[in-house]
């Protein structure tokens, strides 16, 4: 069943597949209920919890650099279970954020954990699995992410719809439990242990940085990928918003437009793993840009209709929008390890991680500034990253052998 879907031999990464399921289930289960929490737990109101969790956002950009070059030294192994680790302190201790200040310390402690977990993700799974094999392991792994999310989020429904302060805090004990349960499997993992490569990362701190910071290439990558992420972000920030309180539909529809999504990434990822195979990475970028900026054109025109027809529009327009996240993901990860030494492999893909940081930190304030001026603005935007992403990534594949590496 799994090689029909499109998806790798998992028989041999047992521990490694287990400890990410885990991961993807407990946040699943929290990742709903995350802004609301606190505004059913504490005082400090809609626009104090935003303030927060922006500090918050904005304190984790010093700990994915970190982060990069504790990777480098000790291992994407012994990092990613330090992760684990944090993020299951940090959830815990949501219990006793009752105040501004409290909020933002829980939350730059969970931002802590996140960027040390995503700066050793693809680290640990580059060197845990089949060189040749990347894009089909990073759609797996980003499928089972999806389905893990999907059954979190019924179960983080039933708690939303009890409503209570104690439903919600067993939402947030649930998800730090979690971690410890993938800290039990992923120590399992038997590769990725120790350092791939110890004679230049050992040298010193800047030496690493200041290798990344000569290779305009790989910045330019890094660049492609927060258009990519700012397209991506979009289904979280933007559109929950857009369909409830701009055309006024009613909120099951954003229920389902997030389910919609994650089942067709979870069952469908694989599949698309595979037709991309003797393609070249920077052109199946290119269509998955031109398939997001496809979907921002039919979200505005939507807009125009009628509230039943706009429920259509809308679907339709997530399920374009879907098929560029499944085309996009697996080759600009697959490229992003590919193109970084081995030796700085931390380090690179740490500087690649804050492309989703930076996307984070612009993406809230930017796109419901938008939304709150007009219907449409917003959607041209979007149209424009994409369009510059696509060029960009054109561009870059005559310099990047990475980005214009074909699929296998």
């Amino acid at each position: 069943m799994m090689r029909r879907l499109g998806f790798p031999d998992a028989s041999h990464h047992k521990a490694l597949v287990l400890g990410l399921a885990i991961d993807a289930l407990g946040s699943g289960v929290f990742m709903p209920a995350s802004i609301v929490y606190f505004l059913v737990t504490t005082d400090v109101g809609t626009a104090g919890v935003g303030l927060a969790l922006s500090v918050a956002a904005v304190a984790a950009v010093p700990f994915v650099l970190l982060s990069g070059v504790l990777v480098d030294r000790f291992g994407p192994k012994r990092v990613i279970l330090a992760g684990n680790l944090i993020s299951a302190v940090a959830f815990t201790s949501f219990l006793w954020a009752h105040s501004f200040w409290s909020i933002v310390a829980v939350e730059a402690l969970a931002a802590l954990g996140l960027s040390v977990f995503w700066s050793a993700f693809s680290p640990l799974v580059a060197s845990a699995t089949p060189e040749g094999e990347r894009e089909v392991w990073f759609g797996f792994l980003g499928a089972l992410r999806n389905v893990g999310f999907a059954l979190g989020g019924l179960v983080a429904g039933l708690a939303m719809t009890v409503g209570t302060v104690a439903a919600y805090r067993t939402l947030v004990l649930a998800n730090a439990a979690s971690y410890l349960l993938a800290f039990a499997a992923l120590a399992r993992v038997p590769h990725g242990a120790a350092p791939e490569a110890s004679h230049p990362a050992d040298a010193g701190a800047s030496v690493g940085w200041g290798v990344l910071l000569r290779d305009r290439g790989y910045l330019a990558l890094v660049g492609v990928n927060t258009a990519a992420a700012l397209c991506t972000l979009t289904l979280n920030v933007a559109i929950p918003v857009y369909v409830i309180d701009v055309l006024g539909l009613p909120g099951w529809v954003s229920g389902a437009l997030f389910a919609l999504n994650t089942l067709m990434i979870g069952f469908g990822q694989g599949l698309v793993v595979r037709r991309m195979d003797g393609h070249t990475r920077a052109i199946i970028v290119i269509l998955s840009f031109a398939l997001y900026a496809v979907g921002f054109l039919a979200l505005a025109a939507s807009a125009t209709l009628p509230a039943a027809w706009a429920v259509t529009g809308i679907m339709l327009s997530v399920t374009v929008y879907t098929l560029g996240e499944l085309l996009g993901g697996p080759p600009m990860s697959a490229a992003a390890v590919d193109a970084a030494p081995v030796a700085y492999r931390g380090r690179y893909l740490s500087a690649y991680q804050l492309s989703w940081v930076g996307a984070g930190i612009i993406a809230p304030a930017l796109y419901l500034a938008l939304l709150d001026h007009d219907r449409f603005s917003l959607w041209g935007l979007l149209v424009g990253v994409a369009a510059l992403g696509a060029i960009a990534i054109r561009l870059l594949a005559a310099r990047l052998p990475a980005a214009r590496a074909v699929v296998t």
